[in-house]
């Protein structure tokens, strides 16, 4: 006699409902303005949005009971936020595959260079800054990637140097989020370094200045001396700011 499946499975109907949730653009635009990490106000949500605060308090009661998001009360304010980092790789993975889908004409403006130059995903870094730190730490031996280029591990070496780095990494046996992994970024078409060995690298970037926050947007801002201190440290080559040029395709 077969065991019945536990309750935490996902049924087919529990995938349906959140994907009916992700399905509307009003929910879907909230969402992604949540993927730069920071708890927001039910009005800023509705602002990005472009709905109304009545519409926006009923799609947030919506996500929030079904524990796509978590509301935090604090006095007259709630604020909302990813519930957990499976959501944020759920709409990442959303992400990806809308950028590889039929391309739509729409002028870029200055908002799309910052997004795909540097931004935050969820709680690490992506675009094109994040993976030239990731070929960085692996061209000075600090990660060490698979021969398919799906995960990466962390090498003792790595360890000291992102310790005096200033990252106060967990031992390797923690349970729960892997240390380190790839995500492939949407606007790069290449991994960037995820786990929470990602989302500390993003959190002491931060802490020292060179990366600062772009207000209502996922961008973050490269300062002087963060430019300096990433070519230093990391290895970036200098232009590292420029786009890869695409192949040549071969004729016929």
């Amino acid at each position: 006699m077969t065991e019945p499946l536990s309750s935490s499975f996902a049924s087919g109907n529990r995938i349906a409902e959140i994907a009916a949730l992700l399905g509307d653009p009003a929910r879907a635009n909230m969402l992604v303005a949540l993927m730069g990490g920071q708890a927001l106000t039910a009005g800023e949500l509705a602002w990005h949005a472009h709905v109304s605060a009545p519409t926006a308090s009923g799609h947030l009661a919506k996500l929030t009971a079904a524990g796509v998001l978590a509301l935090r009360v604090q006095g007259r304010h709630r604020y909302y936020r990813l519930a957990s980092p499976e959501i944020a790789e759920v709409l990442h993975a959303l992400m990806v595959a809308a950028a590889l889908g039929p391309p739509r004409y729409r002028p870029p403006g200055p908002r799309d260079a910052a997004l795909r130059l540097a931004r935050s995903c969820y709680d690490h870094l992506a675009g094109r800054l994040a993976v030239a730190l990731l070929e960085g730490l692996e061209a000075q031996g600090h990660v060490r990637a698979s021969l398919d280029g799906d995960a990466v591990t962390l090498t003792p070496q790595g360890r000291d140097f992102l310790r005096a780095f200033g990252l106060a990494l967990e031992p390797s046996g923690t349970p729960g989020r892997p240390l380190c992994r790839t995500c492939l970024d949407w606007s790069e078409r290449r991994p960037h370094l995820a786990g929470r060995l990602g989302a500390a690298l993003l959190d002491r970037l931060v802490e020292l200045g060179w990366l600062t926050r772009i207000p209502d947007s996922r961008a973050l801002a490269v300062s002087r001396v963060g430019e300096a201190g990433l070519v230093a440290t990391f290895g970036l080559p200098r232009d590292w700011r420029c786009e890869p040029v695409a192949p040549a395709r071969a004729a016929g």
